[in-house]
Parts: structure tokens; C-alpha cells; sequence
């Protein structure tokens, strides 16, 4: 269902009244597409206190497509390096850095603060490096125009390289609904890519791909090169065929909580998988009280059991190629919270755990990632029944003040699913345009 009032605020008489009224004024969001793949604009590098991390920074910011400089009237992005604040008389600095500037960042530009992990040894470097996540939390909600704020932190002892795909993610159109988000990437450092139109060449599979965000996570993947496997339940068999063929993929009809859907996956990609996409969920709403026992059962089974006994027997099964990567979806209900939701929520929640268990041994014991994203609200057939104001509500309690579409869901996974983000695991991204709700 389109959104009216964002396009109401697109017109001059739109945005005199909503300005005289004090409501929100959505900017239209850039997002990728083939004739608009990156920003407009230079790159502006900014330092904030002595760099922690130096060497090969500049390097990796040249990857955006961005040219990178140290002054510009109308900078498409900011990155402002603050990994060398380790104190709270530090933080003037990043003030200093970034208050002349932030005024003259362009329309759905981007800027992101660089810090490093708070030390456990160091209070004070830990106080000033927590500091800079209630700074870019805050910033992400007053900076308005459709621009985002994020905070990626650096491993200590890690090199720049590490962030290479994050970077060029989050500068970039693909990034467009993520804002406020806390990014922590490990140590690891990737392999090698020669070309980064990742995941090219890979197996992927995809479960509830028939329609919606999981569709939409399949078409973008196969837009990027590789091959599809797309997944969903027999009854939507006629949706899945037509999404497959779209995309020239391959359907697989399939309940993914039936016993033996480990191994049919397993089946289906004889070469194993290089990406796995949870994406298979239900919704059956009631309060607590009025819930009886197989409504829960059926949200807890469907959204976070199968996913955890599907993944431990590919993993167990050697399935998942190294180097592979599991995404799955979570929820900002997993995160906040909502009424009538206990069921849903708490198996949304299961995922965040799953995920930041899971990655770290999933890396070191099979060499494959573990991440998911947490849509917030996103214009689906889903959403577009909710009542109109409830619908309105949720499409404008967010620093954005509009819905995100399937599309930044998709594009969220694709960036976990590049073989070159070998550094991002165990993360949650939110994809909700820094909803006001749990942040």
C-alpha cells in the first residue's frame, strides 16, 4: 500500500503544513538501483583524537567509489575515525570534528563514527568508546533528510581490511532504512576477494521465499550472481514456482519443520551451501491470556526451533561450506517487545541468541558466519492489512518517519552473505530506520 503522507510532504503545500503543524517530514530515501549505485558526492574523512588504527584505512575508503578528501562543501558521507578517543576530554574532539560539518552533509548522505571495542582494563577508555553509541544513537534522530548515522567498531587488534564490505555497505544507497545501528566486527581477517559484486558463484538458499521479504532477500541475491534455492511451504507452492522462475532459480517446496528438511536441503545443494537465509516465520497474535497452548507451540516451532535443529544438522552434516554464511531473521519485537506478541517475541528473541552463540563457534569450528537482521516495520501484504492507524503509527515512529520497504531487508542480507565480511559475525542489525521503539 503506498505510503500518501510521504508522498503529501513531497509537495510544496505538504510540507508548508506539516511544517506549521509540527509533524514528521519524511525524506524519500535513495536506494540502490543499477543507475544509481552509490552516492553523489565526495568522502569526507574526519579524525578524531590520535587514529588507534591507521594504516590502511584510507585504502579501504577508496573501495566505496567514493573519492575520499579531507575538506568538502557538500560531502555525500562522513567518516569521522574516532578509535583513538580514550578519554571523556577526548570526546571534545569528535564534537569539534563534526559540528562544523554535519550541517553541510548532502541529502541521504551517511556518516559513520569508527571506534573500538570498551576495554574491561581501561575504564576510561571504555566510558569515552561507550560515549560514542549514545552520540550516534542521538545523532541518527536529529540529523533528518533521510541521512543515517552508524557506530562500527574496529577490532583492536585488527586491521583496517577487516571493514572493507561494512563500509561499503553503510556508505552506500543499499544501506538506505539502517540508522543508529552499533556494528562490532572481530579480528578476523578476510580472505581475498577478487571480485566484490559477491555473492557471485555461490549456492544460496533461502526459506519463505514465496512472496515478501524473502523473495525480495532471493531476488537480490541472485541479482548479485548466485545461484538460488528458494524455499517455502507446499501450500505456497503456485508463488514459489513464480518467484523461482522470475529469478531462474530453483523451488523447493518444503515444511521446513518436517523431520526430514535438514537432509532435503541438503539434497538440494549436492555441492553444500554457501549462504543459508532463515527467513521462514508466522505470526499468531493474542495476548497471553487468551493464548492457547498451540499457538504458542506453533510460532515457537515454525520461527526458532526448526531453525536451530536445521542449522546444527547441515552444520553437523558438513552442508555449509567453509567460508559460508548463515543469516537469519529476528525482529525489533525480539528486541522491545509488543502487545499480543509474547509468542513471536520471544522466538524473535530466540534468534538474537542463537546468532550471538552460534557465530563465534560456528566460525572457529566450521569457518562459517552467523548473523541476522531485525526488520522493523516493512511494506508488505502483511502490514498493509493492519489497521490505518495502528499502520501509521509504525510507519512513523522511526528517525526516518517511514516504512521500509523488502528491498532494505534484502539488501541487509546480502551484505552478512558476502564472502568478504568474514569480520561480521554474531551481529543483530536492525533494518527499521532506528525505530523509537526498544531503541
Amino acid at each position: 500500500m503506498a505510503d500518501r503522507y510521504l508522498h503529501l510532504t513531497g509537495t510544496a503545500p505538504g510540507r508548508f503544513l506539516t511544517r506549521r503543524l509540527g509533524l514528521p517530514q519524511p525524506a524519500p530515501l535513495r536506494r540502490w538501483t543499477l543507475a544509481t549505485p552509490r552516492l553523489d558526492g565526495p568522502l569526507l574523512h574526519l579524525t578524531a583524537g590520535t587514529p588507534a588504527i591507521r594504516d590502511g584505512l584510507g585504502k579501504v575508503l577508496a573501495t566505496t567509489g567514493l573519492t575520499v578528501e579531507e575538506r568538502a562543501a557538500r560531502p555525500a558521507g562522513i567518516v569521522l575515525d574516532a578509535t583513538g578517543v580514550a578519554s571523556a576530554r577526548g570526546l571534545a574532539e569528535v564534537h569539534a570534528a563534526l559540528h562544523p560539518v554535519v550541517r553541510s552533509l548532502a541529502p541521504g548522505g551517511r556518516i559513520v563514527v569508527l571506534g573500538t571495542p570498551p576495554a574491561v582494563e581501561d575504564h576510561h577508555q571504555a566510558a569515552a568508546q561507550q560515549a560514542l553509541e549514545g552520540f550516534v544513537r542521538s545523532l541518527g534522530k536529529e540529523i533528518g533528510r533521510g541521512a543515517t548515522v552508524q557506530l562500527v567498531r574496529l577490532p583492536a587488534d585488527g586491521t583496517p581490511e577487516a571493514a572493507g564490505s561494512t563500509l561499503r555497505f553503510l556508505l552506500s544507497p543499499r544501506s538506505a532504512y539502517v540508522s543508529g545501528q552499533v556494528i562490532e566486527l572481530t579480528a578476523a581477517a578476510p580472505d581475498p576477494v577478487p571480485d566484490r559484486s559477491a555473492p557471485a558463484g555461490r549456492t544460496a538458499l533461502v526459506t519463505g521465499a514465496a512472496r515478501g521479504i524473502g523473495a525480495s532477500v532471493a531476488s537480490v541475491l541472485a541479482r548479485d550472481g548466485a545461484r538460488v534455492i528458494v524455499l517455502d511451504v507446499p501450500g505456497a507452492r503456485d508463488d514459489l514456482v513464480r518467484t523461482a522462475d522470475r529469478l531462474g532459480a530453483t523451488a523447493l517446496p518444503l515444511d521446513i519443520t518436517a523431520p526430514d528438511a535438514a537432509a532435503r536441503i541438503a539434497a538440494a545443494a549436492p555441492d553444500g551451501l554457501d549462504v543459508l537465509v532463515h527467513n521462514a516465520g508466522i505470526t499468531r497474535d493474542r495476548r497471553l491470556a487468551n493464548m492457547p497452548a498451540e499457538r504458542w507451540a506453533q510460532v515457537i516451532e515454525v520461527n526458532l526451533d526448526s531453525v536451530l535443529r536445521t542449522t546444527d544438522e547441515l552444520l553437523s552434516a558438513g552442508a555449509l561450506n567453509r567460508g559460508g554464511r548463515i543469516v537469519a531473521t529476528a525482529s525489533i519485537a525480539g528486541i522491545a517487545g509488543n502487545d499480543g506478541q509474547t509468542n513471536y517475541a520471544a522466538s524473535k528473541a530466540g534468534v538474537i541468541g542463537l546468532v550471538r552463540s552460534l557465530g563465534p563457534r560456528a566460525a572457529a569450528e566450521h569457518g562459517v558466519t552467523v548473523n541476522a537482521v531485525a526488520p522493523g516495520f516493512i511494506e508488505t501484504r502483511m502490514t498493509a492489512a493492519v489497521p490505518f492507524l495502528i499502520r501509521e503509527a509504525g510507519r512513523r515512529m522511526n528517525s526516518l518517519s517511514q516504512g521500509g520497504l523488502p528491498a532494505d531487508v534484502a539488501e541487509a542480507v546480502a551484505w552478512f552473505a558476502q564472502p568478504d565480511s568474514g569480520a561480521v559475525n554474531g551481529q543483530v542489525l536492525r533494518v527499521c530506520g532506528q525505530s523509537l521503539l526498544g531503541a
